[in-house]
């Protein structure tokens, strides 16, 4: 699209914005009619540690929802000259799970609690065995249980229980709603009606009474829609909110509010059956479609949904690159002191390809790269170790090699419940994040861990704002009775520039033979956390 053309887009409305509450920013994307990214806006934001809660405070979220809309519109008006006043469709993301507790006038009754605090292993522990379903300690409802057995007393008054990106949704539109998979983060989903599971409720009502709670559960919770329904449309007084200025028009269709995990499913097209994502940086985590529910429990796999409710398998993994940033910054001390000036970003770059000249199986070498602890390996702290035997092949190549293949360690230990326990099939995955930023490297070594084609696309940076405008585009533009899948693919997809690297079976065995050594070698990991305090 042309300028000319990009502007009577925004002025006809034939646009759709997505904003995101990630971790550390708040950002807004406009995408027009072709569904690339025509303007931008963001906010910095950081959450608090207050009275032993992590928290963000509600009048940051409210700041930071207008400002980066300020920024978004005023580029638009400098880059197209237009008043920004009217957008097609609007959609809202944040980080999934968490607690916002309100009573029947709207307030407040205690501190939004985020993903990251982990003060609810009681509740986690008791509803995952109640339920024969893993419920993390970060999930909606096991926050809710918490509370109701720490006797708090704010919870005998909740009207309504909701995320981050179900409460902006609700003060925008007055809908009580979120996207399936936002919800499937708040309590079980029964993805054969796309909804709450019915059975699962029914066993926590019965807890409800037993505690003499005045409510049944699906009095409080949103109400579950599906990718592509309409969520309601925006108010006068949540136009204000959005966008003090008064410039932007009331009566925006909405979509369901969305998770971070469902957006980063639609931003690398990974929502049809047999395929899957993996973001690799500070953390790493696979999310794979699947084909049917799995067969049973297991505490290592966390079970959530596509955005449009197809059952998805999430593992995930506390720690990746952190180890390996740590001794690249090792090295880059080592060319300071010798008097070389090097980009850092190129001494990885270096390092990362040296990996790939390095022994099938890394000569023989083990690393472990547990910043902090690992629930896959069942180790509640890390210690960072690197370990080898006299007769191990101690080079600069195997060395990088076997950190690249423990930032994958924990992750494919999970992934084989998967694909060995649960015959699980996958066709592709697509990769994204820092571990992919040098090319091949990355691709390769996941490639090996996991035994399918690993692809990088070009968009995959674009993030989870770019993700819930596309469902906003969705819901916009679908044809009757078009899948999600369908839309992605022929629409934003097609023609999509990106690289794909299929399995090495030199890479396959080499892995398989560090990971028995990575295995076995996981006492050696338990005994260094007893010995180090």
């Amino acid at each position: 699209m042309n300028r000319n053309d990009i502007s009577q887009a925004i002025e006809s409305g034939k646009t759709a914005l997505g904003i995101e509450f990630g971790s550390t920013r708040i950002k807004a994307v406009l995408i027009g009619e072709d569904h690339t990214p025509i303007a931008a806006g963001s906010f910095e934001w950081e959450n608090r540690y207050e009275d032993g809660i992590w928290t963000y405070r509600l009048e940051d979220v409210w700041a930071g929802l207008q400002e980066s809309y300020r920024e978004l519109a005023a580029a638009v008006s400098e880059t197209y000259n237009v008043t920004l006043q009217t957008i097609g469709a609007i959609g809202f993301s944040g980080m999934m799970h968490g607690y916002i507790a309100v009573d029947e006038t709207g307030n407040l009754l205690a501190p939004f609690r985020t993903w990251r605090n982990t003060i609810t292993g009681q509740a986690a522990e008791q509803l995952t065995g109640h339920f024969q379903f893993n419920i993390p300690q970060r999930w909606t409802i096991a926050h809710l249980y918490q509370a109701i057995l720490n006797k708090e007393a704010h919870v005998r008054d909740i009207s309504f229980l909701t995320t981050l990106a179900g409460y902006v949704h609700w003060q925008l539109t007055g809908q009580k709603v979120l996207g399936i998979g936002e919800a499937s983060g708040v309590f079980p989903i029964d993805s054969t009606i796309n909804d709450y599971d019915a059975h699962m409720v029914g066993l926590f009502d019965d807890l409800l009474a037993a505690e003499g709670m005045p409510y049944k559960l699906l009095d409080i919770l949103p109400k579950v829609l599906v990718a592509g329904e309409n969520a309601g449309t925006l108010t006068a007084e949540g136009a204000k909110l959005l966008d003090p200025t008064g410039q932007l028009q009331v009566g925006i269709p909405l979509c369901p509010p969305e998770g971070d995990a469902g957006t980063g499913m639609v931003a690398t097209n990974s929502v049809a059956q047999r395929t899957g994502n993996v973001s690799a940086g500070t953390s790493v985590f696979a999310m794979i479609v699947l084909e049917k529910a799995l067969s049973k429990l297991y505490p290592e796999i966390d079970m959530v949904t596509t955005p449009t409710g197809k059952p998805v398998a999430m593992v995930h993994s506390n720690n990746c690159t952190s180890d390996i940033n740590a001794w690249v910054g090792l090295f880059h001390e080592f060319t300071e002191a010798l008097g070389v000036e090097m980009d850092q970003s190129r001494l990885f770059e270096m390092l990362y390809q040296k990996a790939l000249t390095g022994e099938a199986d890394a000569g023989g070498l083990l690393a472990f790269n547990y910043f902090s602890g690992e629930h896959i390996t069942h180790l509640e702290e890390g210690r960072p170790l690197f370990v080898r035997t006299p007769e191990s092949n101690f080079t600069l190549a195997n060395f990088m090699r076997t950190h690249l293949f423990a930032s994958l360690g924990a992750m494919r230990i999970g992934l084989d419940i998967l694909f060995v326990k649960e015959k699980v099939e996958i066709d592709q995955i697509l990769g994204h994040g820092g571990f992919f930023k040098t090319a091949e490297v990355g691709q390769k070594m996941m490639a090996a861990a996991m035994k399918v084609p690993v692809s990088v696309m070009e968009t995959a940076g674009e993030g989870g704002a770019w993700g819930i405008a596309l469902l906003a585009a969705y819901m916009l533009r679908k044809t009757a009775d078009e899948p999600l899948e369908t839309y992605l693919t022929n629409n934003v997809f097609a023609g999509e520039a990106g690289t794909t690297i299929a399995p090495d079976p030199v890479d396959v065995v080499g892995f398989e033979t560090f990971m028995a050594r990575y295995k076995a070698g996981l006492v050696i990991e338990r005994t260094a956390v007893q010995a180090m305090k």
